[in-house]
């Protein structure tokens, strides 16, 4: 039984100074970080989500930006795949289903950007597809959001679907009880 770590849209737009900068991204990236670290040093397969906007307006990840690179916290190694996506399902019309399934991963650990939409929606895909997941909390990271004249802070929006996702979903932990459940051999 093989677990992966699944990096979703940890790009320089969602920082400061990007076209949407999320609430807690410097943070979320840093947990990350030391995520993607412990898989490196365990040579656990690790995959990097990439979105680029190709919708008409997309005012974020759009081609030929900055802000469409990984951010430098979670550069990519040469030999870590990084799957291009248009799509909030990180499996919609890539090979990540197939990438996975080549490296025998049964288990699945999700961090990235935003929970509230690729993050939501990967970890549902992945479940529907048999996965047993796992969300690092506090290596994710959401937007204030507007709805119905008001405005719901980040940490209502993040914890909101973190709830609802582990419900069913996924385990909710955070990136500290991961990394000792892999120091001491159970990942």
């Amino acid at each position: 039984m093989s677990t992966a770590l699944v990096l979703i849209d940890i790009q320089k737009d969602y920082f400061p100074g990007g076209r949407m900068e999320l609430v807690g991204s410097i943070e979320a990236a840093g947990a990350a970080a030391r995520l993607l670290a412990a898989f490196r040093r365990a040579s656990w397969p690790v995959f990097h989500i990439q979105h680029i906007a190709v919708q008409p307006g997309a005012t974020f990840f759009v081609p030929g930006t900055a802000g469409l690179d990984i951010h430098p916290s979670v550069t990519p190694l040469p030999d870590e795949p990084v799957i291009i996506k248009h799509y909030p399902n990180s499996f919609r019309e890539t090979c990540l289903l197939e990438s996975l399934r080549q490296a025998e991963v049964n288990n699945i650990l999700f961090c990235g950007m935003m929970t509230s939409m690729c993050v939501d929606a990967t970890v549902r895909a992945a479940f529907d597809l048999g996965f047993t997941c796992t969300i690092a909390q506090d290596a994710c990271a959401a937007p204030d959001i507007a709805f119905n004249g008001e405005t719901i802070p980040a940490r209502q929006v993040h914890g909101s679907f973190l709830g609802a996702l582990g419900a069913v979903y996924a385990k909710i932990r955070t990136s500290d009880d991961i990394l000792e459940g892999i120091s001491a051999g159970r990942g």
